[in-house]
């Protein structure tokens, strides 16, 4: 009887340590890197929020530049990107070891162009709607690496970079 108790006790206290949230409620976490684009390479900076079990909301800021030429005229571009986010996080639903973040969600945002030289001026894309999915893995309670796709910002196509809880 001793052993089936301690086996369960065992159990369960794996379940809670692998059925954790990668980032808890009123929990934030930085993440920066690089992201994917066929038109120059994306710096990105964002902030994370955890607002209820699963759920986090946040915001992001990115910047990428892109040269090209064409009729023999140079053009230099550069776009910053203004968005926020919400993503659910898969961890607790699949039973996802804490280490690991699987999560998807929405973005809302804008990018500011500005077309340098010869073809001149400057616009905003307007509001746009995208989405991205993505996954991080945690070296430490607090320190990650994170993968993204998706579409509809600066960094459509991908990114890559850290993450640090704080």
């Amino acid at each position: 009887m001793k052993k089936l108790v301690l086996i369960i006790s065992f159990l369960l206290a794996m379940q809670v340590t692998f059925a954790q949230s990668p980032i808890a409620r009123r929990q934030a976490q930085f993440n920066a890197g690089l992201g994917l684009s066929s038109l120059g390479v994306p710096v990105y900076l964002g902030l994370d929020y955890g607002i209820y079990k699963d759920i986090t909301i946040g915001g992001e800021v990115s910047y990428r530049s892109h040269n090209e030429s064409w009729k023999q005229n140079d053009y230099n571009n550069s776009v910053i990107g203004l968005y926020g986010n919400g993503n659910y996080h898969f961890n607790n639903l699949l039973e996802i070891p804490a280490n690991w973040d699987f999560y998807a969600g929405l973005n809302l945002g804008f990018s500011i162009w500005n077309l340098a030289n010869n073809y001149g001026g400057s616009h905003s894309s307007g509001l746009g709607l995208g989405m991205q999915i993505g996954g991080r893995y945690y070296f430490t309670d607090n320190i990650g690496i994170n993968l993204e796709f998706g579409g509809g910002s600066v960094t459509s196509d991908g990114k890559i970079g850290i993450s640090i809880r704080l």
